[in-house]
């Protein structure tokens, strides 16, 4: 592991903020903050659920596949308005939120850091599967993902470049790019296999679809589940993280669903650009985290990149119900109202022709 030297900015400044005995075992513990020693447990855990979760994500990633058809998803390459939007959101709106976010809270700079850390990260494969469910457009969400991971090998550096200076040197920060690269291929092999069985065999392919957007629906808990077992010794941090946690993935739906409706967006894909800014790749900010900090820094904020994760889920939880309601409901009912009227003006229609004599166009028939 790297080591991250912030000495000076850290000595003005407590380490913590509350006081709280640690456990017994803790290696380094420091007020409320403490990190429990790697014992075989976690080690066997997370070497097993890695490997599974892989593969289960290439899998819902194919079968997130076979709902892409190659025509619009090459024509948003050609006409990529959608994707530049999201571009803006990812690279413009969440990078300056986690800014302001750290200066309006008045954290650390090594939080501050964390925080920007996550700001610049690429968006996450758990959109494409909330996008599925809310009926946004997955030929946009993905294309948005898969151009997102790219442009993040040069893109994070360089927001990383113009908002830590405010805290610290961003060449002291560790980009894990291979880690970039392997979320890349994970995303374009699998999906480009989907989209061949969709073109190939297109009724296989839905019933693919399904079985994979429940099983993604899965992995998504399972794997907020795994992160809280695996870091349950971190997790008494700073109250700030916890709030600026709680703020950011709400800030950033909202703000990339605006954004998008300004831009002139239908509303299908105002949902999928929302989802896919707010929705960050949250491992591998924690990868990035523990190449970058001693485990004294770490104390400090090794959890955030899962508190996010949980407040990320549990919002895309609130939206996805909110507008299952609103579909079931509001939709339902405005589509009966619209059938009922035109039926009326339909029949007033035709009784005038009848007693005037006059003709009655197919459009009203």
């Amino acid at each position: 592991m790297q080591t991250y030297l912030l000495s000076q900015q850290f000595n003005s400044r407590p380490l913590a903020e509350n006081s709280t005995a640690c456990p017994a075992n803790a290696t380094i513990c420091n007020g409320t903050s403490c990190v429990l020693p790697e014992d075989n447990f976690n080690e066997i855990l997370s070497a097993i659920l890695s490997t599974v979760l892989t593969i289960l994500l290439a899998l819902v990633m194919f079968s997130m596949g076979c709902n892409v058809e190659l025509q619009k998803f090459w024509g948003h390459i050609k006409r990529p308005w959608g994707i530049f939007v999201g571009f803006l959101c990812q690279f413009g709106i969440m990078p300056l939120t986690a800014f302001l976010l750290s200066l309006a809270f008045d954290v650390l700079p090594i939080q501050a850091v964390v925080v920007l850390i996550m700001g610049c990260c690429p968006g996450g494969t758990a959109s494409n599967v909330v996008a599925y469910w809310v009926e946004g457009d997955m030929d946009l969400s993905i294309s948005m993902t898969t151009c997102s991971t790219l442009f993040a090998m040069g893109m994070m550096p360089l927001c990383l470049f113009l908002y830590t200076k405010t805290w610290t040197d961003s060449n002291a920060i560790v980009l894990p790019y291979e880690s970039i690269g392997v979320s890349l291929v994970a995303l374009v092999i699998p999906i480009s296999f989907g989209m061949y069985v969709n073109h190939k065999w297109p009724s296989k392919a839905k019933i693919i679809l399904k079985v994979g957007s429940i099983a993604g629906a899965v992995l998504i808990v399972v794997t907020a589940v795994v992160g809280g077992i695996l870091y349950r010794g971190s997790w008494i941090i700073s109250p700030k993280l916890w709030i600026i946690g709680t703020i950011f993935p709400a800030a950033g739906y909202s703000l990339g669903f605006i954004l998008a409706r300004v831009a002139g967006l239908p509303w299908h894909r105002c949902r999928t650009v929302s989802l896919e800014t707010g929705m960050q790749n949250t491992q591998l900010c924690s990868t990035i985290v523990q190449l970058s900090f001693t485990p004294e820094e770490l104390e400090l904020m090794f959890t955030f990149p899962l508190i996010y994760s949980i407040f990320q889920l549990l919002f895309a939880l609130l939206i996805l119900i909110g507008y299952r309601v609103y579909r079931r409901h509001w939709i339902k009912t405005k589509t009966d109202v619209e059938k009922t009227e035109e039926k009326e003006d339909s029949k007033s229609t035709s009784s005038h022709a009848k007693i005037n004599g006059g003709f009655v166009s197919n459009e009203t028939k």
